[in-house]
């Protein structure tokens, strides 16, 4: 069959990676894609955006089944366009993925479900939200409501700093449309943990426990990003907590998309805030693979994914867990100098070759571009390097091995990528 991935980073490279090795996939094309997925797909330079382009793309090739990486597309409506044209493709629908599309959405939905989430207000008045913040006792969190990548969540200690947060998102509009509207919601405490279900818009199976890394600069300091790095398993998420999560909000979140008539068929995605007592509390739902999340967890997937995306997408996903290997992975991105501010494009990347030789080791590109041979950087996360081992510590030994054989100018990774872990095992 012939399988095409929609996106360009590294979540994409992952996901070439593992259809590349169905012994049933006989042709993979990534549209745009990037260096180092020239290296597994056939890259075309199709916008992730131009939905009317990948599907012509789609019906020229005779594409078995389309994967999407990137919300935007899907809260585009990509998979009510292909679908409307006979076209497999998983993913969940435009009305489904209002769920990560819109803060607002999310919130009030759970809200009707009884699903645990923070207090919030939804401001799209400015002057309203700044009275509100001044009133009321924080500390806050101010969203932007719509697609930011991975950005729009301004998490404040104090009132002044949320000031500023809606003042930077409604006024000063730095994400532009997707802060026509605010979500400001009172600040949760804990550790975070990433929680990940391929669904049939009825039955679930659970990828392999995650923890995302979103602050750029070690022990979660500094603004948000896309997510620097990521690891799987998450001894956080002990086994009756995955029970929990799955009863109190996996299970009411497909259920309830049933009931409000957006069947949601594809990847559910829930950010949790495990708190001090053991609870877990939803800080967003995303409409898509993680990522970082997906390259540590596909690396431990010992299985076909593409029967089970088929199943997805037709609505017979068999209830059962996945095969996954008994050891652990851990992810690493290495980022442009500046990000997730301003940074520097084209600089040539060194060491990759003598990294990738690693046994246990596999680099995944994000911002990569393949010129006359040689490696240069085209984005703010570049790679994201990941090595497995018998557990946490040997993934992590293998993994800072890599990434130290690599290095380009103004490089920057945090280096404490899976010390959260290894804590909560000493413990």
């Amino acid at each position: 069959m012939k399988v095409l991935v929609v996106g360009g980073g590294g979540r994409e490279h992952a996901l070439c990676w593992k259809l590349s090795q169905s012994p049933g996939v006989k042709e993979v094309y990534c549209t745009p894609g990037n260096g180092g997925i020239s290296r597994v797909a056939e890259c075309v330079p199709i916008s992730p955006t131009d939905i009317e382009g990948l599907c012509r793309f789609a019906s020229e090739r005779e594409i078995d089944l389309t994967v999407v990486g990137p919300e935007l597309p899907l809260a585009m409506g990509i998979v009510d366009f292909f679908r409307e044209r006979g076209l497999k493709i998983f993913g969940p629908t435009r009305a489904a993925a209002q769920i990560e599309a819109s803060k607002a959405f999310a919130k009030q939905f759970m809200e009707r479900h009884g699903i645990p989430t923070a207090p919030y207000r939804i401001f799209s008045d400015p002057a309203e939200a700044i009275s509100y913040i001044r009133e009321e006792e924080g500390p806050f969190v101010v969203k932007a409501d719509g697609l930011a990548g991975g950005k729009g969540a301004i998490v404040t200690d104090t009132r002044e700093e949320a000031l500023k947060a809606v003042d930077l998102i409604m006024v000063k509009r730095a994400f532009g449309d997707a802060g026509e509207r605010v979500v400001v919601e009172k600040r949760l405490y804990g550790e975070e943990a990433s929680f990940i279900v391929l669904t049939d818009g009825e039955r679930f199976i659970p990828l392999p426990t995650s923890q995302d890394h979103k602050p750029v600069f070690d022990d979660d300091k500094g603004p948000n990003t896309g997510g620097m790095g990521a690891y799987s398993p998450a001894p956080l998420v002990t086994p009756e907590l995955e029970r929990r999560i799955l009863q109190e909000i996996m299970a009411p979140a497909i259920r309830g998309m049933a009931e409000e008539g957006r069947p949601y068929r594809g990847v559910l995605y829930a950010g949790l805030m495990i708190d001090e007592e053991g609870n877990p509390w939803v800080l967003e739902f995303n409409c898509r693979f993680g990522d970082p999340e997906t390259q540590p967890q596909v690396v431990r997937v010992e299985e076909d994914m593409v029967p089970l995306l088929e199943a997805c997408v037709e609505g017979e996903l068999p209830e059962r867990e996945l095969r996954l290997s008994s050891g652990a992975a851990v992810c690493v991105v290495m980022a442009s100098g500046g990000y997730p501010g301003r940074y520097e494009k084209g600089k040539e990347i060194r060491g990759l070759e003598e990294a990738e030789g690693m046994e246990g080791v596999v680099v995944f590109h994000a911002g990569t571009v393949l010129r006359d041979g040689k490696f240069y950087t085209a984005g703010g996360r570049v790679l994201g390097v990941t090595g497995v081992g018998d557990g946490i510590a040997e993934a992590m030994r293998r993994t800072y091995e890599a990434v130290a054989k690599i290095s380009w100018e103004g490089v920057h990774f945090r280096k404490d990528i899976g010390r959260k872990a290894l804590r909560r095992l000493r413990a």
